[in-house]
């Protein structure tokens, strides 16, 4: 549903409490008096059978008896009536309702009650269990939240309602203001994706602050996160760092791949900004409201105290930061300002009696140097200068520099309670944010990072697409075997023929059901050798002794394995043997041993995982996790987060190991996810890594038990059944196929050739050039929200035509626009290519595709109306047309 009937939301005409009450201390009676001491310009509504007398409200005894539909219910009754209030609440034609109440439980049927009660109407729920929402813009507080918070440009989405009041507070005394602020609770119906798109779109929202327990729909939620983070900033604080998972798993990978680093791994593909603590939320909150504007990371500071600026140095080392090196002519300006023994020199120390004038020549002339992204403005408390004045100082320069086009972030940091409070009004109105110690603003400076390397990792061109595609019948194959004798393990030469399908190396293993049959399977394979036991009942075989290592000969292998047996029925007695898998010994020498695996999380289903590998996998610890699909460059983004990366890099007189192999691993392991949903776990423990390329040497596969099993992918991959070789009415041949990443060459150069008055009519705007953010639009898509097709001409690089379905929040609309090259206009490629465009949409569940076109454009208003397109005049602009078409409906070609 996402946006649908949300949109009162944040301003709603007028409001209806359901248990709203005089009784002084009820919940429905601070409900009231919140709305009305909030200033709430609309009628509010009281619904209770007992009658109330509250000035200023209107008194209802029943919901039938409302003089008209509110556009917002908040309904604070006892658990058991919130069904029956919901459904009279959608006949009476309310579309969202926000449920105080608690104890609407799976358990109890409760909820269930609730939203089948909701659904005939499509009545949007907020809750149950929440404290409410507040608008602040619209001046609503539809809450029993402490406090009231001022309008300004942060909104909040929080699983905690206990933690709202505390948040109001803090930003009050830090004269931040909100765009909203709603608590959630159980989210039986509207989730953080839903909100997160309505705040997208909020033109008061600057940021969105998230404090998430858990997530519902992940694919929703990650689809909205990335579409916000590209336009505003989105901050997210996860509780449950240490919750156990609760679950058993047979893999490394799966006992690795916490719930709390999955999700941080989400976020951070959604690009969203990570926090770990509330103060460091209120932080990045304050920090990225006001610096919107990073270009880079250089950090100049600017301090009247030495030590202070030493410890910010030392503050930022963590932070991803490098220190600014100010150019010959802002030193120039400096010398001419400052005192002959200043520091001459980044930090700037403007010494123990620089006065209000000081800091604003100085921060002018570092405002002003290209070379300088940022700047950290620091004040230790002396009796020499007044920490007002210099903060009226600091602020003259701040908005000096704006007015001439400097939009560069400005951090304070004011040493000193008393230094603060004196300082914080006039920096806050300025919009440059306060902190009290250099670890604080430098840490504000790594939010800041951050944030700008999650816009940059959702809008930059991943590495040339490289298609994986393996042999996907072939794997089939071994989990029917597998499944059809009842098994849910494959055993390991199995598991490495399935690997061998995926094109990862192996080494070449046989399986012998005997212990006398080693010798046999020797003669196959040269010495020395290594056996490892097959059970089903065992997963890690080293544990239990059950892997003998550099056997010289047959008669030895032969030995461990009869020995293993032996060993295993006296400490396992109920694991049953089904084998031995026999392989040449393949030494270490100067090899690393990593692990690359896959598990599935319980919310974000199949996740990768690339770290150190051996018997002390999970001793170490040392592992990056990521989210199918991905490409080489994420590959190699999570390697580099892993220690053990240093040392593949090479040291010494030890070579570079082969990186790519090992991101080639893990690409094939992303494309398995993509291909076979009824794997659930994964491990090649160890992947065998040295100068010369990567071999599994050991691999373990465990399959779900269902035959049909559905994909858990939470990002979309290429849809490229869509592919397809078509021919216009008038016999042009083309080949169309969706978007990749690595398209944005071909698809920039396909504009550059467009005629300035087909870019005018795409654009509707005299554009020039397509820049790389529009660029990004269309090539780097979440496809589960927007489509790009590219047809490409006979030679299958030179893109002819492109058309471009985004449906945003609203799964059911989706807006199209279809460009054709210049010069083949005439030829049926536009309708051809959109007619497959209404296909996929069709095929999508989209039922309205609507266009946005100028009036003179006349080819494409005549297209759409042959294709049943219907026009009308645009409201908020006559020069356009609105060209709207339900796809339910085929039009004869």
């Amino acid at each position: 549903m996402s946006l649908q009937n949300l949109s009162p939301l944040l301003s709603p005409a007028s409001v209806a409490v359901i248990g709203g009450s005089d009784r002084p201390g009820s919940v429905g009676q601070v409900i009231v008096e919140n709305l009305l001491s909030g200033g709430f310009a609309g009628p509010v509504h009281l619904v209770n059978p007992r009658p109330q007398s509250v000035v200023g409200t209107i008194w209802s005894a029943t919901i039938t008896d409302l003089p008209e539909p509110p556009d917002l219910a908040v309904v604070a009754v006892p658990a058991a009536a919130v069904p029956q209030v919901v459904a009279e609440l959608g006949a009476a034609g309310v579309k969202i309702a926000a449920i105080l109440s608690a104890g609407l439980t799976q358990a109890n049927g409760l909820r269930q009650a609730m939203l089948e009660a909701a659904r005939p109407f499509g009545l949007r729920i907020i809750g149950p269990n929440g404290l409410g929402l507040l608008a602040p813009h619209a001046r609503l507080n539809a809450s029993f939240a402490r406090g009231a918070p001022q309008p300004g440009g942060l909104a909040l989405i929080s699983q905690s309602g206990a933690l709202v009041s505390g948040v109001i507070d803090w930003a009050n005394t830090r004269q931040l203001g909100f765009s909203g602020i709603v608590s959630v609770g159980d989210m039986a119906e509207v989730d953080l994706g839903d909100l997160i798109d309505l705040f997208a779109a909020d033109a008061h929202t600057d940021a969105i602050l998230l404090y998430v327990e858990g997530v519902t729909n992940a694919a929703k939620f990650m689809s909205a996160a990335r579409a916000a983070a590209r336009i505003k900033p989105v901050i997210a604080l996860k509780a449950g760092r240490n919750a156990a998972s609760g679950k058993a798993v047979r893999s490394h990978t799966g006992a690795l791949a916490g719930a709390y680093d999955v999700h941080a791994c989400a976020f951070e593909r959604a690009g969203i900004v990570q926090v770990e603590t509330l103060t460091d939320l209120f932080d990045a909150a304050a920090v990225l409201r006001a610096g919107r504007g990073l270009a880079g990371e250089r950090l100049a500071i600017v301090t009247n105290g030495g030590g202070a600026g030493i410890l910010a140095l030392d503050a930022m080392a963590s932070s991803g930061g490098v220190l600014a090196e100010l150019g010959p002519e802002t030193l120039d300006r400096l010398n001419a300002v400052l005192p002959a023994d200043w520091s001459h020199g980044d930090p700037v120390d403007l010494m123990g009696d620089a006065s209000d004038e000081r800091y604003r020549l100085a921060l002018d002339a570092v405002l002003a140097d290209a070379g300088v992204d940022a700047v950290l403005v620091m004040n230790c408390p002396t009796a020499l200068s007044n920490p007002g004045d210099i903060a009226r100082g600091v602020a003259a320069s701040v908005v000096t520099a704006r007015g001439w086009g400097l939009s560069k972030p400005v951090i304070a940091c004011w040493l000193g309670d008393a230094n603060q409070d004196a300082a914080g009004p006039i920096l806050s109105a300025a919009g440059v944010p306060m902190f009290g110690a250099p670890d604080a603003a430098a840490r504000a400076f790594g939010h800041l990072l951050a944030a700008r390397h999650a816009k940059a990792s959702l809008m930059a061109a991943p590495a040339r697409h490289d298609a994986r595609v393996g042999n996907r019948s072939a794997a089939l194959d071994l989990i029917q075997t597998a499944r059809s004798q009842g098994r849910t393990l494959l055993n390991e030469v199995e598991a490495k023929a399935l690997l061998n399908a995926y094109g990862v190396a192996t080494v070449p293993t046989r399986l012998a059901a005997t212990a006398q049959d080693v010798a046999g399977i020797c003669a196959e394979l040269a010495p020395p050798y290594a056996v490892k036991i097959v059970s089903p009942q065992i997963s890690h075989k080293s544990d239990v002794g059950g892997v003998a290592l550099d056997l010289p000969n047959a008669e030895a292998a032969s030995a461990a394995a009869a020995a293993m047996v032996a060993r295993i029925a006296r400490t396992c007695p109920d694991a049953v043997i089904t084998g031995f898998a026999v392989e040449t010994m393949i030494p270490l020498r100067r090899a690393h041993e990593l692990i690359v695996g896959l598990a599935q999380d319980a919310t974000f289903g199949p996740v990768l995982m690339v770290g150190a590998g051996g018997k002390a996998v999970e001793v170490l610890k040392d592992r990056a996790l990521g989210l199918p699909p991905l490409d080489g460059e994420l590959a190699q983004a999570m390697i580099a987060k892993t220690r053990v990366s240093r040392l593949l890099t090479g040291y010494r007189d030890e070579p570079q190991a082969d990186i790519g192999g090992v991101a080639a691993a893990l690409e094939a392991l992303s494309a398995i996810a993509v291909d076979l949903p009824d794997i659930v776990e994964l491990d090649i423990n160890p992947l065998r890594v040295d100068a010369y390329g990567v071999l599994a040497l050991d691999a373990r596969i465990v399959i779900t038990q269902d035959a049909s099993p559905t994909s858990r992918l939470i990002i979309q991959p290429v849809p490229m059944e869509w592919a397809a070789d078509l021919r216009t009415r008038s016999g042009l041949a083309f080949h169309v196929r969706p978007v990749r990443p690595d398209d944005t060459p071909a698809v920039a150069a396909f504009f550059a050739q467009l005629d300035a008055e087909d870019l005018r009519l795409r654009f509707l705007s005299p554009l020039r050039t397509v820049d790389a953010d529009r660029l990004a639009l269309m090539t780097q898509v979440d496809y589960r929200r927007t489509m790009t097709f590219l047809a490409f001409d006979a030679d299958g690089r030179t893109v002819i035509a492109t058309a471009m379905l985004a449906s945003g929040a609203d799964p059911e609309r989706a807006e199209v626009a279809v460009t054709v090259r210049s010069d083949l206009k005439g030829h049926g490629l536009g309708w051809t290519l959109l007619d497959h465009v209404l296909a996929y949409a069709r095929a999508r569940g989209i039922k309205v595709v609507h266009s946005l076109e100028s009036a003179d454009h006349v080819a494409a208003l005549q297209l759409e109306r042959d294709m049943g397109f219907t026009a009308r005049i645009c409201p908020d602009d006559t020069s356009l047309r609105i060209v709207e078409r339900r796809i339910d409906a085929s039009i004869e070609a």
